[in-house]
């Protein structure tokens, strides 16, 4: 458990989550566009992390976790995405609709429930966006996955995961039929505006904008 308040842990969070991709320095101005801040209120809350010793801050250059801080980060990430499991598996949520009540969910301290419905889950590896979900100890299984806008024509790939901060794209996921561990090849991609036109399961085309794809992961089959 922490005395953190949801506000700080989300920070953590997305923090950890930005960092992935920026080799782990994180700019105020992602940050602040991230959680829909301003740039002075991140100043203030990032202070206010490093005085507790959660992160490095160092204006003008970036803010990092420190070790603490990301273990937070990680059993915070671990709770949204068991929680988006339950809701999907046990409760017939859409998947478009789990992660704003899983953001709600996330900060319950109670790691016994959290251990408790795991087990019940039968040890998840992955969320229902694909998103890996970390194990009580933090370790966390990295998906050998590349965006759909990388992928390479008619060769045959999976969809292992999908971006899950839009529940609009999720809906047009819905919409087009299209869910996890579904087989795409790209038939065509436009020099114009790169809208490419997939095949589905061997079955049904489909055109994908370049919006979209950039939303999208698969791995090689």
């Amino acid at each position: 458990m922490n005395n953190l308040s949801a506000v700080e842990e989300n920070y953590l969070k997305y923090i950890y989550q930005l960092g992935e991709t920026q080799n782990g320095i994180v700019k105020t101005n992602d940050l602040a566009y991230k959680l829909e801040h301003s740039a002075a209120s991140v100043t203030d809350m990032l202070k206010r992390l490093s005085d507790k010793k959660l992160v490095s801050y160092k204006k003008y250059y970036g803010v990092s976790l420190t070790k603490i801080g990301q273990q937070i980060a990680i059993q915070v990430m671990r709770k949204h995405r068991l929680w988006e499991t339950f809701l999907a598996k046990n409760l017939k949520f859409t998947w478009d609709k789990i992660h704003e009540i899983a953001e709600q969910l996330e900060h319950i301290q109670s790691d016994e429930l959290v251990d408790k419905m795991d087990e019940y889950l039968g040890y998840p590896k992955f969320d229902p966006h694909g998103d890996p979900i970390p194990d009580k100890h933090g370790n966390i299984l990295v998906p050998n996955v590349i965006c759909l806008t990388d992928a390479k024509l008619k060769k045959l790939y999976i969809l292992q995961n999908v971006n899950d901060d839009s529940a609009s794209f999720l809906k047009y996921l819905n919409k087009i039929q299209l869910q996890l561990n579904d087989k795409i090849k790209i038939i065509e991609k436009e020099e114009f505006d790169e809208t490419m036109l997939i095949i589905v399961n061997d079955k049904r085309q489909i055109t994908i904008s370049n919006d979209a794809a950039q939303n999208m992961f698969v791995k090689s089959v």
